[in-house]
């Protein structure tokens, strides 16, 4: 094989099995979490607008720890959750009210001042 053969079957494995990175929030935890504001964020730790994110979901979780759940899901990991939650491309940010009932979702990098608004609509301080 060529090195250009072997390079692109590397990266073929990492598009399909989501490379090497570490743990993320996966779907273990219950989505919704009951009682609870939930925001997932369903993307891939190799995308690019997904690392964009990271940060922001990070300073988010901190900043609203308590009074609402931060959930990341990696779907290049698990792959069932894209179907799950019907997801067409990545990032993809579903929130939920305290009664478990998506309320909004958002295609794409999202910033932390809507992430922010979209809290405050559904009744968090």
């Amino acid at each position: 094989m060529t090195k250009r053969v072997v390079a692109l079957l590397v990266l073929l494995g990492f598009g399909l099995f989501g490379g090497c990175r570490g743990q993320a929030m996966e779907s273990e935890q219950e989505i919704p979490v009951k009682g609870m504001v939930t925001m997932v964020d369903l993307g891939a730790h190799e995308c690019i607008p997904c690392k964009m994110m990271e940060p922001i979901l990070k300073e988010v979780q901190q900043e609203y720890d308590g009074r609402a759940a931060v959930i990341f899901v990696d779907v290049w990991k698990d792959r069932q959750a894209a179907a799950r939650f019907g997801i067409r491309v990545i990032p993809t940010q579903i929130f939920y009210d305290k009664e478990g009932k998506e309320v909004f979702r958002h295609e794409g990098f999202l910033d932390k001042k809507s992430i922010a608004h979209v809290f405050s609509k559904l009744g968090v301080e």
